[in-house]
């Protein structure tokens, strides 16, 4: 409920966000009679007092107090927006984004804000801001928007990265646009880059026993047996318990995430909450476990790193896994591969999707249908023919 003040003070109110909003009066409709209004926002109630009072005093200085106005009919006093692109962005962040997402989301909506959007566009005044700006933003990032390091030569980013700084910036002018701050989204009227859909590599069939052996020849056997019979993301894989595993049922248990962030190893939920879930493996994959368990039977971790005794580095895994591609003579794929390779010599050997897309932790099985079209596409044409050869048996 708004608090009372004394007349010309305006009056605040904290709304149920949890943030303060404080109301002023600006001018009266002639045409009306109706006082007309506008209004801050802040986190705190004395924040919010001190941008009211500011704001107070600039209509009068402006020779704006409580009047009447002439306004045409059936039109409203537009919002002026106090923002610049800046400014708006990094209050949407803290207030609207940061509270909803998951650290590693964080850091990368903070990459997307600091380094890209706000250095380009931060000064510009937040009703000023255009679709033709944008469009020119996005094909600036697209040939040379990578971030100079060790003297490197500039370089662009990808259309993955520019389409996603696209609808992150997106969502915080939409939020814009229900604040009253500006009339339209100028990103509505945005190309972003087409995102461009790359053939997926993964281990062949007949090179998997040369990579295994690669990894028992550096006793990292356990590991990536259970990678490629289970497909884990890597953090999954590296943040593994001993009691993440279930003896009875043959199955662990995938309910956090380990990722390197500056030098340090911080362990959180997994990637989304369809991620959290329970993968059933192989008998040889839980005897492989058992046998890894015994060299090191107080060990609370699964995989723990002979260096540190505690969970491996994902980078580490990822230099591992480049090393065993080369003693197997295999062309480098990237760790994630793996994970694709388990998927595809699932959906080879009958696994249904429906099931799949469980065991991956996707949002839906339309999903990973998308992902694994290549494999999907072929099935269906393998399928055609076993039909085809069935019919011309009975004909």
């Amino acid at each position: 409920m708004a608090k009372r003040r004394a007349r010309g003070e305006g009056s605040l109110r904290k709304r149920s966000d949890g943030r303060w909003e404080g109301r002023y009066t600006i001018s009266r409709d002639e045409a009306t009679g109706k006082l007309l209004y506008r209004n801050v926002l802040a986190r705190t109630q004395a924040e919010c007092k001190a941008k009211l009072r500011e704001a107070m005093r600039n209509v009068q200085q402006a020779g704006s107090a409580p009047q009447t106005t002439k306004q045409p009919k059936k039109e409203t006093a537009a919002p002026a927006s106090q923002f610049t692109v800046g400014e708006w962005l990094r209050t949407w962040f803290d207030l609207y984004s940061k509270p909803n997402l998951r650290e590693t989301t964080q850091e990368q909506y903070t990459n997307f804000l600091e380094k890209h959007l706000i250095p380009n566009i931060g000064d510009i005044p937040l009703e000023k801001l255009t679709s033709l700006r944008l469009q020119k933003l996005y094909q600036d990032l697209r040939t040379s928007g990578r971030v100079i390091q060790n003297n490197a030569e500039r370089s662009g980013l990808s259309p993955k990265t520019v389409r996603s700084i696209h609808m992150v910036l997106h969502s915080a002018l939409d939020q814009a646009v229900k604040e009253g701050l500006i009339k339209k989204n100028p990103t509505d009227g945005c190309n972003p880059p087409k995102l461009e859909r790359k053939e997926m590599k993964v281990i062949q069939p007949e090179q998997i026993g040369a990579y295994l052996q690669a990894a028992a020849n550096r006793n990292v056997l356990p590991m990536f047996y259970l990678e490629l019979t289970s497909g884990l993301r890597r953090g999954e894989l590296l943040a593994l318990l001993w009691t993440d595993l279930n003896l009875e049922k043959n199955s662990i248990s995938v309910c956090k995430s380990v990722r390197g962030s500056q030098g340090e190893l911080k362990v959180s939920a997994p990637k989304t909450r369809h991620s959290i879930r329970t993968v059933v493996i192989p008998q040889q994959t839980v005897e492989l476990l058992i046998q890894e368990h015994e060299l090191h039977p107080d060990n609370p971790y699964m995989f723990p790193s002979p260096v540190t005794g505690t969970m491996y580095h994902p980078d580490t895994a990822g230099r591992i896994h480049r090393k065993l591609l080369q003693e197997a003579g295999i062309e480098p794929v990237r760790f994630h591969d793996l994970r694709h390779t388990f998927a595809t010599l699932a959906l080879q050997n009958g696994v249904d999707i429906k099931t799949l897309s469980g065991m991956l932790g996707h949002y839906s099985s339309g999903f990973t249908l998308d992902t694994y079209t290549h494999v999907t596409d072929k099935m269906q044409q393998e399928a055609a023919e076993k039909v085809g050869g069935f019919m011309e048996m009975v004909l």
